[in-house]
């Protein structure tokens, strides 16, 4: 019998303790059921969707094994099987449990590997490349000519943004909050980069689009942005909320949306990839943009699993210029 050594996050009910994750180390390899594969992970990423289910801010049962994405390498599959086979080279995204050496997986979730990715370059690439492809192609369809905003645009899924929307043909506006990662969104391609620091920068985007507002917002930080990010919309401009690293966003008021027609949305990457064939094609073209170096793989930092702890600290610091990866 082989053993992994999944992440469990158990919450502390001491007063003033903190969330914590514990290593389990007497977790048997899974076996596959029905519609299922089991893979031998190679590489973890790591993402803020982590953060929010750890802390309760999206509720999960406890005690639970996290991470949402992951590459390796099919090791047995139900009988109902035909996706793959033992000995693929895969990843997945938006399924529970990546903290871990060996995963269940739905079958229909996995995305092979072609032979120019390795099992890095997926787990860094696909739950943010997807999701930056389905945001800009199907929530709100990028066009030449658009003008979009990305917040935390130094973040993995920022620069992705970054690089899409250049691709698109979009004049692309980063927010970043030092002068390092200003750097660093500029370096991606983006046409103009204001510090999110800045009280105003609402005025600052207005200035840059000479008074006319954005097209299309993507807001991953939430509660301390999202007024100033719908003030720089133009009438029916569309702001997007792609996470909360902030805090949630209060309720808004139908006024605030009615009185330059905006539209508001707060999608989820699951959502978008709601059968294989749609997860299929996202996934084609998300490696097509690879090879053809619109979208690249940043990784900040890789940490063994055991350190998952630090993995969170680190991307919750906001230090971090790309993506966190975990090795089992």
């Amino acid at each position: 019998m082989h053993y992994d050594r999944r992440m469990k996050a158990i919450r502390v009910h001491e007063p003033g303790g903190p969330d914590v994750l514990r290593l389990d180390d007497n977790r048997p390899v899974p076996k596959p059921e029905a519609g299922d594969a089991v893979v031998r992970l190679e590489q973890i990423g790591v993402n803020f969707l982590d953060i929010y289910q750890r802390t309760g801010f999206y509720k999960m049962p406890l005690p639970f094994t996290p991470g949402n994405e992951a590459a390796g390498v099919v090791v047995g599959v139900a009988s109902d099987v035909a996706h793959v086979r033992t000995g693929d080279r895969v990843a997945y995204a938006m399924v529970p449990g990546a903290y871990s050496e060996y995963a269940r997986v739905p079958a229909a979730k996995l995305v092979p590997l072609p032979n120019d990715v390795d099992a890095r370059t997926g787990a860094a690439l696909l739950l943010q490349g997807l999701t930056a492809q389905y945001l800009t192609r199907s929530t709100y369809a990028v066009r030449r000519g658009d003008t979009m905003v990305v917040l935390a645009a130094a973040g993995g899924l920022g620069l992705q943004l970054v690089r899409v929307g250049k691709h698109l043909g979009a004049t692309v506006i980063g927010l970043t909050s030092t002068d390092a990662k200003a750097k660093e969104v500029a370096a991606a391609g983006a046409d103009h980069v204001v510090l999110s620091t800045n009280a105003a920068f609402d005025a600052a985007i207005r200035e840059i689009t000479h008074g006319r507002g954005v097209d299309v917002v993507y807001d991953s930080v939430g509660k301390d942005t999202f007024a100033r990010s719908l003030a720089s919309l133009r009438p029916r401009g569309c702001f997007v909320l792609v996470g909360q690293a902030s805090g949630g966003v209060p309720p808004i008021e139908v006024p605030t949306i009615a009185k330059a027609s905006l539209f508001f949305t707060r999608p989820t990457l699951a959502h978008y990839m709601a059968t294989h064939d749609e997860l299929a094609g996202r996934a084609a073209e998300l490696f097509d943009w690879y090879r053809q170096g619109v979208v690249r793989v940043t990784v900040d930092r890789t940490f063994p699993l055991a350190q998952a702890a630090d993995a969170h600290r680190r991307l919750e610091s906001r230090e971090s210029v790309g993506k966190i990866l975990l090795q089992p």
